[in-house]
């Protein structure tokens, strides 16, 4: 046999630190329920995305949509959501959006004059909001 050397290494003491259970609970508030954080969650991705075509169609065709009035249709299409709907249309004084409710995406924007020239396919809820 060849001339092997083994090294041994001097072992070191492994510390461990553990902390106050304690202060983890009190980390955590309890004071709410799990259906108050569930909702919570929920409603903070209240947001609409417009699709790069909505906001193209938007500047083309000069529709304003005040931020009260995105927020409104954002609890709306929330609500059409939590019922299966999965594409909407979307009827407001100066517009017609159409809502993919899934990913809370606004395909596309036309006015209220050009939607009743139109035939909407492929939508399974209406939003009226005049």
């Amino acid at each position: 046999m060849g001339n092997n050397i083994i090294h041994k290494l001097p072992s070191q003491p492994i510390t461990i630190q553990s902390y106050p259970k304690k202060a983890i609970r009190e980390s955590v508030p309890s004071s709410k329920s799990f259906s108050q954080h569930l909702e919570q969650a929920s409603t903070a991705q209240t947001s609409l995305k417009i699709s790069k075509h909505a906001g193209i169609r938007m500047d083309q065709r000069q529709i304003d949509i005040g931020p009260d009035v995105w927020e409104q249709i954002g609890e709306k299409v929330d609500e059409a959501k939590r019922k299966g709907v999965n594409d909407s249309l979307v009827l407001i004084k100066n517009a017609a959006l159409i809502v993919n409710t899934k990913n809370s995406t606004v395909v596309t924007v036309m006015d209220r004059k050009e939607a009743g020239k139109q035939i909407f396919t492929k939508i399974d809820g209406t939003i009226i909001m005049d």
